[in-house]
């Protein structure tokens, strides 16, 4: 598809038709922009969903793990020892304790449902780059200090140095019932993780606490486990599944979140399928105005023949005529596409104002604000389908005029 001197100035002279083709201009225009919208839309609703997806996968696993293990009844008394256990595992990075259980707070009359997490002191600095205000550097054993989601606090109405109440309903048993346990933290930190659902309820103090809070003694009754290969955390843990079975249940993230990555998942593909075809329909425009060019051109590819330009030749003007409005395409959708990506928080507060809708709202959407990851094979694969259609689009326009019979065109000349 090596094309001469000739060819090539052939081709170019038909990619910029004369002041008497206008029309054909104007739907060659239009083909190139419909293939840098097709290819613009495929960029920024796959780095979006793919953006979704590594955030959730982030941010969840960044505070959960890539897997629990769970007691069964809630206390794993030995702990200690399944602790050690979980650490020698093959593929185990990082293993830890935690405490946690839904409860009441209050605070000024307010009352919300949260969920309490008892933490180490390693486990609770890892949420020290996600803190909004105040310190993590009280949280410390017996200080009776909490550090609570930014979204709880606003629905409390607390801020850092308030006292809220912590309401235990099991509490303990009396002549006259059962009394729930109430102990009030004062809140030392505000943090935001970026996802709706812990900000809304998250209360993260010490393990002690969380101990004494729940009456649970030395006992816990959840591990978090990190591996080193997420994918594969099912076969990692499999020994683990095995030893602990009847006193231990092991749920990695998958299972957690099956539904919200599965439905990410079918969706992605969903996206992908009907954004192709878009790209589709606006190859088809390409398609009409190589038809109209050859139908423009008929006395002129006729002469040519007479001049000594072979099929392949004029095969391949034609060919390199319409592929360059879908390769230019390509190139600015791509181009729009990034740009829409790294300017898409401003973009979507301005649809905002200008909708009065709100549309990125957290409690629906699960993150604070629009993700975007690219991945460079499907920016790959999505500019090699665009050429591909566009390549295919020109193969019948320029089969017609390489079988141009010069003959008939030009008898009555």
């Amino acid at each position: 598809m090596i094309l001469s001197p000739f060819e090539w100035t052939i081709a170019k002279r038909y990619m910029l038709p004369g002041k008497g083709e206008r029309f054909i201009a104007l739907v060659a225009g239009i083909s190139l922009v419909a293939v840098a919208l097709g290819v613009a839309a495929l960029v920024i609703v796959m780095s979006v969903m793919n953006g979704f997806r590594a955030e959730l996968f982030d941010k969840i696993v960044n505070l959960n793990g890539h897997a629990i293990i769970q007691a069964y009844g809630g206390r794993l008394d030995d702990w200690e020892r399944v602790l050690k256990d979980v650490r020698a595992t093959k593929g185990v990075v990082r293993a830890s304790p935690l405490i946690e259980q839904p409860l009441l707070a209050s605070f000024n009359g307010r009352v919300e449902a949260i969920l309490v997490r008892g933490n180490t002191a390693e486990d609770i600095g890892r949420i020290q780059d996600k803190v909004k205000a105040g310190s993590l550097a009280e949280l410390k054993p017996g200080s009776d200090n909490v550090a609570i989601g930014k979204q709880l606090a606003q629905n409390l109405g607390a801020q850092v140095g308030d006292v809220i109440t912590i309401i235990n309903p099991q509490g303990r048993s009396t002549p006259f019932g059962t009394v729930p346990r109430q102990i009030a933290y004062k809140v030392s930190a505000v943090f935001e993780i970026g996802v709706y659902d812990y900000d809304n309820a998250f209360v993260v103090m010490p393990m002690k606490d969380a101990q004494t809070l729940l009456l649970s003694g030395d006992s816990i009754g959840t591990i978090e486990v990190t591996t080193n290969d997420p994918d594969n955390v099912g076969t990692i843990l499999a020994p683990l599944t095995r030893q602990l079975q009847g006193r231990a249940v092991v749920t990695d993230w998958k299972t957690i979140n099956a539904s919200l990555f599965e439905a990410l998942a079918v969706e992605r593909v969903a996206m992908f399928v009907v954004l192709s075809i878009i790209v589709l329909v606006a190859v088809f425009n390409i398609l009409s105005s190589l038809i109209m060019l050859v139908r423009a051109k008929t006395r002129d590819i006729a002469i040519l023949r007479t001049m000594g330009a072979t099929r392949r030749s004029l095969l391949k003007v034609f060919v390199t005529a319409g592929f360059c409005i879908g390769a230019m395409g390509t190139l600015v959708g791509l181009a729009l596409g990034f740009v829409f990506l790294f300017f898409r928080q401003p973009i979507v507060h301005a649809v905002e104002i200008v909708t009065g809708q709100n549309l990125w709202d957290p409690s629906i959407r699960f993150l604070t604000e629009l993700p975007s990851r690219s991945d460079p094979v499907e920016i790959i694969t999505i500019c090699g389908m665009a050429l591909v259609f566009s390549f295919l689009a020109t193969l019948y326009p320029a089969y017609r005029a390489a079988s141009t019979d010069p003959v008939q065109v030009l008898r009555y000349e």
